[in-house]
């Protein structure tokens, strides 16, 4: 029964209610008081004999008596229709300021979240996300509204900040090689720098980084926009996970880390992308590589958990560092490593490429050291 009240319909309906109610008693209580008064008067003016029989008349039930009706009819001043014309007249100017006022009071409780929601939305339109809609007194449903409404500004205003973010960061890593670029071509162009091999090499190297952030936001906004091509088909990760980590093993090699493959499975069919299942196992071993210390450790396990199957890379790194714990996926985030390589958007892309392929990605810390990422699949 409660919780039925505190729906906005049922409450509005008993305000309404209530204030009909209200509304007809008054004009109903006013009725009455007129009549009263006029009855006084009337009485007041009779003669003494004539009001001691009026009286008698009373006392025996005979108010409908012809001789009372003789009475109204010789002293009742004025018509007596036209009385009760004038008590309805009277009544309603009473009811009416009084009904008017507890109206506009109802409908104003009821209105003032939706006009701070709508001053909230002008507000935020305007570009100011310090607003926040207020719910006044009211109750139930339209606190909800409120709170929902609050949240998407909340959420709103995350976007914005990360829109910011993301233009400061993408403005930042372009001119850093773009600088580069532009430096050593001017030395090229005016004979200070060798235009010899080891100079191409060094200038490609900078185009090379270009191309690869560019690549990696453009496939960033597409994952996240939901349009990315996916040619998804039943494949056997344990294998795909195998091949993948026999390309990168000179690298890793390079890199003094001990690679563990830990199959606990012998085949696990999962419908999947190829080619992006491929990036996504990249991304985290080269993450993995750059926090791993030289001559570290680095796992990647595979085995199946009922319906699914879960893909592990972990390493004996630092691990997570503080201001990533929140959200360790979001875009353009530089941990502290040694070397500086990337530019913070591959866990992003993980991140977005496994959920594009309907799975699960989380970070955590390791209990011997490090960071362990977990990939979750369903099965075929």
């Amino acid at each position: 029964m409660a919780r039925g009240i505190e729906r906005i319909w049922v409450r509005f309906g008993l305000w309404i209610a209530g204030t009909v109610l209200v509304t007809m008693g008054l004009l109903g209580a006013s009725v009455m008081l007129f009549a009263e008064l006029q009855y006084r008067s009337f009485y007041g003016a009779l003669p003494q004999p004539v009001r001691v029989e009026l009286d008698a008349l009373n006392d025996l039930d005979m108010e409908d008596s012809p001789r009372a009706v003789e009475i109204y009819g010789q002293y009742w001043k004025g018509d007596l229709l036209f009385g009760e014309k004038w008590s309805l007249v009277i009544g309603l100017f009473v009811c009416l300021p009084i009904g008017l006022g507890v109206g506009f009071w109802v409908s104003r409780i009821v209105t003032l979240p939706l006009a701070s929601m709508a001053e909230a939305a002008r507000r935020v339109g305007a570009g100011d996300f310090s607003v926040r809609a207020e719910p006044g007194r009211a109750k139930g449903e339209i606190v909800g509204m409120v709170r929902d409404f609050n949240q998407m500004i909340d959420a709103l205003e995350g976007l914005e900040r990360e829109r910011k973010a993301t233009a400061a960061a993408v403005s930042h890593e372009l001119r850093t090689p773009l600088a580069v670029l532009r430096a050593r071509l001017h030395a090229v162009c005016d004979g200070v720098i060798d235009a010899d091999q080891a100079e191409f090499r060094r200038l490609l190297g900078e185009v090379e980084h270009l191309g690869r952030l560019v690549d990696d936001l453009h496939t960033l906004s597409v994952a996240e926009a939901g349009r990315l091509s996916l040619q998804r088909e039943p494949l056997d990760l344990a294998a795909l996970v195998e091949d993948t980590l026999t390309g990168m093993e000179p690298r890793i090699s390079a890199r003094g880390v001990v690679l563990e493959w830990v199959p606990a499975v012998s085949e696990v069919w999962v419908p999947l992308d190829r080619d992006r299942m491929r990036q996504v196992l990249t991304n985290l071993v080269e993450n993995a590589l750059r926090h791993a210390s030289q001559g570290g450790w680095l796992q990647v396990a595979l085995d199946s958990d009922g319906d699914e199957a879960v893909l592990s890379v972990a390493d004996d790194g630092p691990g997570l560092p503080e201001d990533m714990r929140h959200n360790p996926f979001r875009r353009f985030q530089k941990p502290l490593h040694r070397n500086g390589e990337g530019v913070g958007l591959g866990l992003s892309i993980v991140h977005a490429l496994v959920l594009q392929q309907g799975g699960r990605v989380s970070a955590d810390d390791r209990p011997g050291g490090g960071t362990v990422f977990t990939i979750r699949l369903a099965l075929v």
